[in-house]
């Protein structure tokens, strides 16, 4: 059994090492200089979103300290850990919403802490939000909350937006026919769901950020939103990073769990390595959870 924790290095498929001690020196052909002179390794293709020694405070609490983290593309990431942990931060950090306060964070090959304000909006484009309640408008009707990422930033014609908004719901399975013209307090919490994940989707992002999606849910919806969340990871090919206290989801869904433990990396890999890894605090982690791991079922893959 292999366990990729923060300090070791995880084999590709070809038997090669892909990642190196994100606590030690970065070397090799893909390394350059940061802006202090410490070493900054390049990301590889298949990586999407890279942090490395990613730090963030405000005044004087350090939040954030000296995060490393590799999402790998058309994987799911799923990022547990309990209140404190610091999981909104980093969130708001990966989509550049907050500025990190050292440390270099890579979104699609690009290092995002050297952009400008302006050059961030280019960089958000790249993530489709998925919100804990949906975060729908109450005051348009589903056609407008959906077709409002092309209004805001497309110069599509009105038939064109109508046309994407539409093939997007029956894509999602709801018939656009119906749901349109409705509001979103007349959906059920599933609908209201499949019409957030809609509207992240317009834009085509590579990446989908999910807040919380199954918190305050009961078991059997639970599964039908894990369910979705690796519909569109298929379907689409994205990449998914999910945000989430919930334990039995993340053994469900992820292929790579990051244990966030007051603002540091304590362990990450596949759910099942974290239960059977060296990290004691994570074994304890996922074991108060009161979750009997051995029989959550896995999404099909």
């Amino acid at each position: 059994m292999r366990f990729r924790f923060p300090g070791g290095s995880r084999p590709s498929a070809n038997g090669h090492l892909d990642g190196r001690d994100p606590r030690a020196p970065l070397g090799g052909p893909h390394q350059q200089n940061g802006a202090n002179g410490s070493a900054v390794r390049q990301p590889l293709p298949d990586e999407i979103v890279v942090l490395q020694d990613v730090r963030k405070s405000f005044g004087d609490q350090e939040v954030l300290k000296g995060i490393n983290l590799v999402a790998r593309r058309r994987e799911t990431t799923v990022i547990i850990g309990g209140s404190g942990a610091g999981k909104t931060t980093l969130l708001r950090l990966i989509v550049a919403l907050e500025r990190a306060t050292s440390g270099h964070i890579f979104i699609d090959g690009e290092d995002i802490t050297r952009l400008s304000d302006r050059e961030l909006n280019r960089v958000r484009k790249k993530f489709g939000m998925v919100y804990q309640y949906a975060a729908l408008l109450d005051s348009i009707t589903v056609f407008d909350n959906v077709a409002f990422p092309l209004v805001e930033h497309t110069k599509l014609s009105k038939k064109e937006i109508r046309e994407r908004v539409m093939n997007k719901l029956e894509i999602l399975g709801l018939d656009p026919k119906v749901v349109a013209s409705k509001y979103p307090s007349e959906l059920s919490g599933g609908m209201r769901k499949r019409v957030g994940l809609a509207r992240a989707l317009m834009l085509e992002p590579p990446i989908l950020v999910y807040d919380e999606p199954t918190s305050g849910l009961d078991p059997l919806t639970s599964r039908l939103v894990d369910d979705l969340i690796e519909e569109m990871r298929q379907r689409f090919g994205v990449t998914s990073i999910v945000i989430s206290h919930d334990i039995a989801s993340c053994f469900r869904i992820a292929h790579q769990a990051v244990l966030l433990i007051k603002g540091r990396v304590e362990a990450c890999g596949p759910p099942d390595e974290l239960l059977a890894g060296p990290s004691e605090i994570a074994r304890e982690f996922i074991r108060n959870s009161g979750v009997d791991v051995a029989s959550v079922g896995r999404v099909a893959r």
